[in-house]
C-alpha cells in the first residue's frame, strides 16, 4: 500500500510520525474520510472544503491549496488501484514541542490512506440496528465543537465504549441540554407522518457530507426534511429511524433503548432513501483517474 505523506507517495512500512507531532501528543489536527465508487471520489470538493473550514476553525494552516488537496487525493486513490473504498486524510499540527504551544509546530503533515472499510456487518443493512442513549454527553460547542472534524475524538471513543458494553455497535449521544445530537460517528434522522427530521448542527451534531446528501435526496423524491431539535422521546415515537456518514451510508435503527421503532424492521421510506442514495452516489463524484 502507497501512503501519501509530505508531498509524496511512499510504502506504508515507511510511513511514519514522530513522536513530537501534536496529533499524536495532544490529538491537535483535523480529518475527513471519503468514499471512492465506481472509480469516483464521492463528494471530494465538499470533503476537502470542510476540511479546510475545520483547520481554519483550530488556527491550522494547511500548506497546500484545496486543489493540490484534492489533486493528491485522486493521486493516492490511484497509486493504490482503488475504486471502490475509503480515503483517510489527515493533517497534523506537525512536530513541535512537548509543550501545548501549536505555534513552535513548524509544519503541518499531511497523510492520505486509500483502503477499504465495513464499518457495520452488511446483514444489519437488511435487519436494521439496535442503539442505545449513553451517558457520554457530546462536546459543548464552546469547548470542542462538534463540526470540527478534529483528531481529538475521545469523546466519541468514551460513547462507542458504552455502546460496545451494552451489547450494540452505536449510540446515541446528548447534547448538554439532553437534546439528541447525534451517534458516536453518525448523523441521526428520524421520520413521523412522513417528514424527515434530523438535529440542526447546533445541537452538537457534525455537518454531515452524507447528511446533506440524503437530504437533498428525500427532497428530490418528495419528502418534506426538517432540521428541528429532537428528545428522546421523538426518537421513542418515529415511524423510522435512520442514521447515516461517510461508512454507514445509510441504514435503519429498529430498536432505541429496548424500544422497536415502527414495527421493528426498516421502514419503507428508509429502504427508499438507501436505494436512492446507491444510485446517487454513481453521479455524484470526481473521477480518480484523469480523462
Amino acid at each position: 500500500m502507497k501512503i501519501y505523506m509530505s508531498g509524496q507517495l511512499v510504502d506504508e512500512a515507511e510511513a511514519k510520525v514522530s513522536v513530537f507531532d501534536h496529533g499524536l501528543l495532544y490529538g491537535d489536527g483535523v480529518f475527513e474520510g471519503i468514499r471512492a465508487y465506481h472509480g469516483k471520489v464521492f463528494l471530494l470538493k465538499e470533503h476537502v472544503a470542510r476540511l479546510y473550514d475545520s483547520a481554519k476553525a483550530i488556527a491550522l494552516d494547511i500548506p497546500m491549496s484545496q486543489q493540490e488537496m484534492a489533486d493528491a487525493v485522486r493521486a493516492t486513490c490511484a497509486a493504490n488501484d482503488l475504486n471502490d473504498g475509503y480515503i483517510r486524510l489527515v493533517v497534523t499540527r506537525g512536530v513541535g514541542t512537548l509543550g501545548l504551544n501549536p505555534y513552535l509546530c513548524k509544519k503541518p503533515e499531511v497523510i492520505i490512506i486509500a483502503a477499504g472499510i465495513q464499518l457495520y456487518p452488511k446483514e444489519l443493512y437488511e435487519t436494521g440496528m439496535n442503539v442505545v442513549t449513553v451517558g457520554t454527553v457530546r462536546n459543548h460547542p464552546e469547548a470542542v465543537n462538534p463540526r470540527i472534524k478534529s483528531l481529538n475524538y475521545l469523546n466519541n471513543v468514551m460513547a462507542k465504549i458504552e455502546a460496545i458494553n451494552a451489547g450494540v455497535l452505536e449510540c446515541i449521544m446528548l447534547n448538554p441540554q439532553g437534546q439528541v445530537a447525534e451517534a458516536s460517528g453518525d448523523n441521526v434522522f428520524v421520520i413521523k407522518d412522513g417528514v424527515l427530521k434530523t438535529p440542526p448542527v447546533w445541537c452538537g451534531a457534525l455537518d454531515g457530507i452524507t447528511r446533506r446528501a440524503v437530504m437533498d435526496i428525500a427532497e428530490s423524491l418528495g419528502y418534506v426534511v426538517k432540521e428541528e431539535v429532537l428528545q428522546r422521546y421523538d426518537l421513542f415515537t418515529a415511524d423510522e429511524m435512520f442514521l447515516t456518514g461517510t461508512a454507514a451510508e445509510v441504514i435503519a435503527c429498529t430498536n432505541v433503548d429496548r424500544r422497536n421503532i415502527g414495527e421493528g424492521v426498516p421502514g419503507k421510506i428508509t429502504v427508499s432513501l438507501q436505494n436512492a442514495f446507491k444510485e446517487y452516489v454513481k453521479e455524484h463524484g470526481t473521477p480518480i483517474a484523469d480523462s
